[in-house]
Formats: structure tokens, C-alpha cells, sequence
């Protein structure tokens, strides 16, 4: 093949051009499939990286334990595990949209909904990239490197064989929708061997550059490669790509489905053909070099990571000397805290965050990941605290953009969850029907797939819990258009919970009072209580996000009236005389696990606002709300742990919750709950086997910021819960808070020395540090710094 030369100057890959004639030849494309490739950035200048934000390790991935030794990589539709074996590099490519499994719209005799992968389905791999390089084996190199990039987006691999260095970069562009693979070596080095993409479900490749297939319930598929490189020669032979002589070697890979987030079409696009579409991409990519499409893809992973900067102190030199999985081990075993290690660990969960949620489907419980195609729970959307997790960190850490994903799947989903409200929900079958045999607006089951289906039990409460999600980003961002989208799913929410629920008096009271149907709180406990303070609590939450988004929008008021009565009626929890714990049930007696792994009756202290340990609320109920998390304990699951760090953190309690985000840092031992050597959460399972569930990544940061800075309408607060591992002296910028502002502090002595507020659309709000509070107004894009707040 010819060289390609470097040619900075060519600032697209698509230019508007090339993008229009793709789009014409296959026809009007969906947003989530592999056409939608965004607008390049100027490819500006490559940055240096602080070694802050560099993630290092002195061995390869085991290709038989991917999931936890190769390193992420994704553009937020594609994904890819790599493995970065110097004689073997192995790619596991995913697509968001590449799912098995349909509507799913039937329900057992037990009145669940079916729930396995040939049914609901399951999130599966789109492909496998080797890239075989014969005579690199591991045991005739030395001086092996491996780093992840987090503020660039790359994984860079180093090694020395026979006097030569070799250097390859991975990374997965956005811009050009495209996976790179770049090899280059520092002086007379050669490269010879092969690549080859294969399939994942049994398909015959159409060419060693391309393959197409299908599942049964009739999503289509593809995945293209195209290798290049300079001084040596590269060829087709069979079903494989060979090269050999080469100085440097350029392999670009894509693929994607004819997913559409349609209810109408449901959810396909069949004019879309998924391979030709990937072919086209390959082909536009190996028109440019390595060069160009890596500074293009850094400055578009950069201008969303480089929007926060944090740090937590200064770790000693011993400790950067270490390589990250000695570091995290040298924690484990009592060791010094490391604050670099730990900012580092927040600012990964940033990076899988804009690797895995950008123009596509939201983050699942793998979110962009997998070693195979048979994950736990099939990958999928848990309506009952997952997906939720999952987001609590996007706007917490200056990544808004990337929150978008779930509000475009909720509106994708809307039509098919309402379909299968009013089909199924009031069926005999369905123990959790409404006792009223009224049925209105929409809700969801436990699991849920991208192809409007359900799956297990139906979940009343996931409703409220994903509309006070979406309205918490409102908050943030205070952004009309985003509320105009979300209204319809806030109204037909209300209108459920108008239908079911119940109107009781309670034991030695006089008033009427709602409570909510027969319901579990998550998994476990009585299968059909009513009035769980889970669903109290959220239906509360959601009653008053609908009245304030009618306001705002000035619709309904007639009816956001009606529901701001139901609101009043509500019953709400209290503390058990019994116990002296927040009642999860309306009992007095605990009638569940005392240290499960939900904290289902604490939804009110986080992610809500009801409970907060000031004035507002009285005092035996932050005691009782304090004594169930106490009993709930420090030990679970890293996304248990991280829940209950987010609770210690509201309470102010900085040590507990310090406490809970070192030991989600733990490393996994033969499949313990803890961290894997990739930085991935560990759950295990049962003893001796864990498994990957992604959540814990992005709770444990979010716990790491509210620690930092609480927020809400009309009150910031700083450092609420600073450990004493931090508080010597650190920073943190960029910041959004509730309310239309961003926050950049520093601290000093565990106090805080500057706090500059900057307004993205907020007026006024409090500023507070333990008794001290300014109030503060700004106009629209103004600023002020406070320097009085340590008193």
C-alpha cells in the first residue's frame, strides 16, 4: 500500500462533504447507529499529560481475564477492551445498540415479565480485532509499559526488543467514529504479522475486511477494519490482513447496528445497511494519518475532560514510583491514604463516562464493556438503583453532555413503557396491579432493554425514581429545552401514581392520608406491603419536580394543582418506636435484612433532598435516618458502598464516607467486591467468582464530590464532609451546582481559602462553609470570589 503521509492541515475526517454522499447513498440515518459521526474539531496541538492523570502498569492484560485486566476504551457508541500484548494484540469491540432479545411484551403465570436472552435479550459483543505481530512475544521484549491517558482518551504501549523501541496508541475517536490502532517503533524495527476481525455470534466474514449478521429478533449488524502502513507492504490474504516490512502500521476499525430509537419503526432503521455504512468509515479514516486523527480525537475527549481538575493533596514520591495496581495494593495494606491515587480514581470514572455515553445508548450495568456475550443480568438497564447510579456523577463533575444519553432513552422509550403500562400492568397476573383497577400514564419493570422492553417484575417506583433523575439535571443546568423534552414523562408519571394510590387513615390518627399500593422494597422484604417509604418518598420527590416544571413552563396548572394536593395527603415516613431506626415499611419492626445491600428507605437523604441535617428537618428523624445506615454497615458491594458513602457524605459524616470510598479502592482477590487491576468495580457473586458491574465507578466519584461540594437551589455548600486525608490542602474547578452555577475551590487546613462562583444561568443562592453563609447574586455569565468563608 502506498504511505500515508502526515497532513496536519487536514482538519476532518467526514468533511460536510463526505458525510452528506455516506448519508444520501444509505438514507436518512438515526442518530444512534454508526452514522452519526459529530462535527470534527480543529485538531489542535497534542498536550502534555500530567502525570495526575496517567494510569500505569508493567504487564499485559491476561486474554483470559479481560473484563478485569484490559484496558477501555470507547467513543460513546463504540467500546473496546484492549489487551496490549506486544505479540498479540486483541481488541473486544462492543456497540451500545448491539443487543439480542425484542419487546418483550408478555407476561408468566407469576406475572413477571420473562427475562432471559433470547427474550428480553442481552448486551453482546460486536466483534474481536487481533492483531498478530509473531516474533514480539512477551518473552523477547523487556522494558514493558502500558499507560492509559485518561484527559487524552489513549492507551499507549511501549517495549524494547533487539535494541529497538516500540510504541503503539489505541484509541476510540468520536469525531471519526472509528477505533486506531497506530504502531511506530523509534528507529530500524519492522513490523510483520497479520489482523484479523472476527465475529462474535458464528458470522461468515465477507471479506477479511468486513462481516454483516443478525439476530432473530431482527437487528442487523457489521463491523469493517482497513490496515495501512509506511515502508513495507500490506495485502488481503484470505480472511485475514497481512503485513510485513513496515516502519509503522495504522489498523482502523468500526462497526454499529441498524438500531433506531424509534417506537414507531420499532427500533430499526431497515434502510440502513450497518457494514457498507462501516466500510465507509474505515475508507474515509485511512485517508488521513494516525497523527491527524489522534489530535482530533484528544481535542475532543479533551474539551469534556479537561472541564474539572482536581486535586485531593500531594501523595509521596514512593507512592508515584509505584505502578497503579501497586499503589492501589500498597493502600490495601494499610498504607498512607494516597490523594493523587484517589483523584486519579475520580477522574477514571470520568473518562468511562465520556467513553461510554456520548450520542448513543445510555451507560448499561457493563456500560461499554464486556468479555463475552453472556454478562450477568444480560447487561441491562436496572430501573431500581443502576442506571440511576450511573448518572449521579455526570453533572456532579462537569460532564453534563454526557447525561444526555439517558434522557434521549427514557423519551425513546416512553411510547413502548406506556404501551405496556396500559396493556399488562392491571393484568391479574401482576401482583403489584392497582387495587383501584385504575391504570394510567406509564412506569416500568426492573430491567429494561432498548428495545421498549421489560423484564422480571414490574417496578411501580421506577417511574418517579427515573423522573426525579432527569429533573435533578434540569436543576444543574437549568436548561428549558431539556424540561420541555422531559415534561411528558414527569405527567404521565404523575398520572400513574394518581391512579394507584390508596387513601388510608392511619392507626390512632384522624386524617386521611396516600400511601402507595402493594410494593417490595427493593428486593427484599415483604413482596406486598404498602406505603414503603421507598414509594412514598419518591412519588413526594416526583409530585414536586412536576409542579415546579408545570410552573416553569407555565402548562397544566390546573392539573399540577391537583397533584400538589396529593402531594399535601401524602403520607410520609417516620422513626420506629421499636427500633429508633427511619421506618422502611409501616410497621414499627424491622421485616427485612438489617444490613441489605439497598438503602431503599433512604432515598429522601440522597439521591433527595427532604432529609437534610439542618433546621428543616427535626432531629429524630436525622437520628433515625443516621441509625439504619449505621446498621446498614460499611462492608457490601462496591455500588452499595458507594450509595452509602453518597448518605454519609449528606449527614456531614467525612470519615465514614472517606472509609467507604477506600474500601471500594480495595483490590478484588480471586473475585472479592473490590477493585480489578484495570480500575474496573468487582462484585462478587459468590466466593471465588466476581464479576464486573460498572455503577460502582461512577458512584464512588460522586460520593468523592458531594464530599466536596453540596449543592441545591438557592444553597451551595463547601466542604461538608472533608476526611482527613484531604484536608492538608487541595483544589477543585469547575464544579456545577444546583442552581445554575460552577464552583472552583481551594482549601487549606480543612478550610476552605477561595470560593469562586460563576453563574451559567442561576441569579441568586447561599454560599456556606460549616456556620458561615453569604448570599449571592450574579447575572448570567458573571462571577464573584469569596475568601471569608473559613471563619
Amino acid at each position: 500500500m502506498n504511505p500515508r503521509p502526515a497532513d496536519p492541515s487536514r482538519r476532518t475526517l467526514l468533511s460536510l462533504a463526505a458525510t452528506a454522499s455516506v448519508t444520501a447513498a444509505l438514507g436518512s440515518l438515526p442518530a444512534f447507529t454508526a452514522s452519526a459521526a459529530p462535527q470534527r474539531p480543529t485538531a489542535a496541538p497534542e498536550r502534555v499529560t500530567s502525570s495526575r492523570h496517567l494510569l500505569w502498569w508493567q504487564a499485559p492484560a491476561d486474554e483470559h481475564s479481560m473484563i478485569e485486566q484490559g484496558l477501555p476504551l470507547g467513543n460513546g457508541r463504540l467500546g473496546a477492551l484492549t489487551g496490549n500484548d506486544p505479540g498479540r494484540e486483541l481488541l473486544l469491540v462492543t456497540d451500545a445498540t448491539m443487543w439480542t432479545g425484542g419487546l418483550n411484551d408478555t407476561l408468566d403465570a407469576d406475572g413477571q415479565f420473562p427475562y432471559g436472552r433470547d427474550d428480553f435479550g442481552s448486551f453482546t459483543l460486536l466483534a474481536r480485532l487481533t492483531v498478530d505481530i509473531p516474533d514480539h512475544d512477551l518473552s523477547a521484549v523487556n522494558d514493558y509499559r502500558r499507560t492509559l491517558d485518561l484527559a487524552r482518551g489513549v492507551v499507549t504501549t511501549t517495549y524494547v526488543r533487539a535494541g529497538v523501541t516500540y510504541r503503539r496508541q489505541i484509541f476510540a475517536s468520536r469525531p471519526d467514529d472509528v477505533i486506531v490502532l497506530h504502531f511506530t517503533q523509534n528507529g530500524r524495527g519492522r513490523y510483520t504479522g497479520s489482523v484479523t476481525l472476527d465475529g462474535t455470534h458464528g458470522e461468515t466474514p465477507s471479506t477479511a475486511e468486513s462481516f454483516a449478521g443478525s439476530f432473530p429478533g431482527g437487528l442487523r449488524y457489521g463491523a469493517a477494519v482497513k490496515a495501512y502502513g509506511t515502508g513495507g507492504r500490506v495485502r488481503v490474504n484470505g480472511t485475514r490482513i497481512d503485513f510485513s516490512g513496515c516502519t509503522d502500521l495504522t489498523v482502523v476499525v468500526s462497526g454499529g447496528t441498524d438500531y433506531a430509537p424509534d417506537a414507531e419503526a420499532k427500533y430499526r432503521d431497515p434502510s440502513l445497511d450497518p457494514q457498507k455504512l462501516a466500510r465507509a468509515k474505515v475508507r474515509a479514516a485511512a485517508a488521513h494519518s494516525a497523527d491527524t486523527l489522534l489530535r482530533t480525537h484528544a481535542a475532543d475527549h479533551g474539551d469534556l475532560f479537561g472541564r474539572l481538575d482536581l486535586s485531593l493533596g500531594t501523595s509521596t514520591q514512593a507512592q508515584r514510583s509505584l505502578d497503579t495496581w501497586e499503589r492501589l495494593n500498597a493502600r490495601a495494606r494499610g498504607g498512607a491514604p494516597d490523594p493523587e491515587l484517589e483523584a486519579a480514581y475520580l477522574q477514571y470514572g470520568r473518562y468511562l463516562m465520556i467513553a461510554g455515553s456520548r450520542g448513543s445508548l445510555p451507560l448499561n450495568l457493563q456500560g461499554l464493556w464486556l468479555d463475552g456475550n453472556d454478562p450477568e443480568w444480560m447487561g441491562d438497564y436496572h430501573t431500581d438503583i443502576n442506571i440511576q447510579m450511573n448518572y449521579w456523577m455526570a453533572d456532579r463533575a462537569g460532564l453534563s453532555p454526557c447525561f444526555d444519553a439517558l434522557t434521549d432513552y427514557c423519551l425513546a422509550q416512553l411510547p413502548s413503557w406506556t404501551s405496556l403500562t396500559r396493556k399488562l400492568f392491571n393484568d391479574p397476573r401482576n401482583r403489584y396491579r392497582n387495587s383501584s383497577g385504575k391504570n394510567a400514564g406509564w412506569t416500568v419493570a426492573i430491567s429494561t432493554n432498548p428495545h421498549g422492553g421489560n423484564g422480571w417484575w414490574w417496578h411501580p417506583a421506577g417511574n418517579a425514581w427515573l423522573c426525579n433523575t432527569l429533573f435533578e439535571h434540569y436543576e444543574y443546568t437549568l436548561s428549558r429545552s431539556h424540561l420541555e423534552r422531559i415534561y411528558p414523562l414527569l405527567k404521565g408519571a404523575c398520572e400513574f401514581w394518581e391512579a394507584r394510590l390508596l387513601t388510608t387513615t392511619l392507626p390512632g390518627g384522624s386524617r386521611e392520608v396516600l400511601i402507595a399500593d402493594s410494593d417490595w422494597s427493593p428486593e427484599h422484604g415483604p413482596l406486598d406491603a404498602k406505603g414503603i417509604t421507598y414509594a412514598q418518598e419518591l412519588v413526594w420527590a416526583l409530585f414536586g419536580n412536576y409542579a415546579a416544571a408545570s410552573a416553569r413552563l407555565k402548562k397544566d396548572t390546573g392539573y399540577a394543582a391537583t397533584i400538589a394536593g396529593l402531594r399535601e395527603k401524602l403520607h410520609l415516613p417516620r422513626v420506629s418506636p421499636t427500633t429508633g431506626w427511619l421506618e422502611e415499611w409501616m410497621s414499627p419492626d424491622n421485616l427485612g435484612e438489617t444490613t441489605h445491600r439497598h438503602l431503599s428507605p433512604l432515598v429522601g437523604l440522597f439521591p433527595g433532598d427532604r432529609i437534610r441535617p439542618d433546621a428543616s428537618t427535626p432531629a429524630d428523624l436525622i437520628d433515625g435516618v443516621t441509625a439504619l445506615l449505621t446498621a446498614r454497615g460499611t462492608e457490601s458491594f462496591g455500588w452499595a458502598n458507594a450509595w452509602r458513602g453518597l448518605c454519609w457524605a449528606r449527614l456531614k459524616n467525612a470519615e465514614n464516607a472517606y472509609r467507604l470510598v477506600v474500601n471500594n479502592l480495595r483490590p478484588s482477590v480471586n473475585g472479592s467486591n473490590g477493585t480489578a487491576f484495570n480500575l474496573f468495580d468487582i462484585y462478587e457473586m459468590a466466593p471465588g467468582r466476581g464479576i464486573f458491574q460498572i455503577d460502582a465507578n461512577f458512584g464512588t466519584p460522586a460520593a468523592m464530590m458531594e464530599m466536596l461540594v453540596y449543592s441545591r437551589p438557592g444553597r451551595v455548600e463547601v466542604l461538608p464532609a472533608l476526611p482527613d486525608a484531604w484536608a492538608e490542602a487541595g483544589s477543585v474547578t469547575g464544579v456545577p451546582v444546583r442552581g445554575g452555577f460552577v464552583v472552583d475551590l481551594t482549601w487549606r487546613h480543612g478550610k476552605p481559602t477561595e470560593v469562586r462562583l460563576r453563574s451559567t444561568g442561576g441569579r441568586t443562592t447561599k454560599v456556606a462553609h460549616g456556620e458561615v453563609s453569604r448570599t449571592v447574586t450574579l447575572e448570567a455569565g458573571g462571577s464573584v470570589t469569596l475568601k471569608d468563608l473559613a471563619r
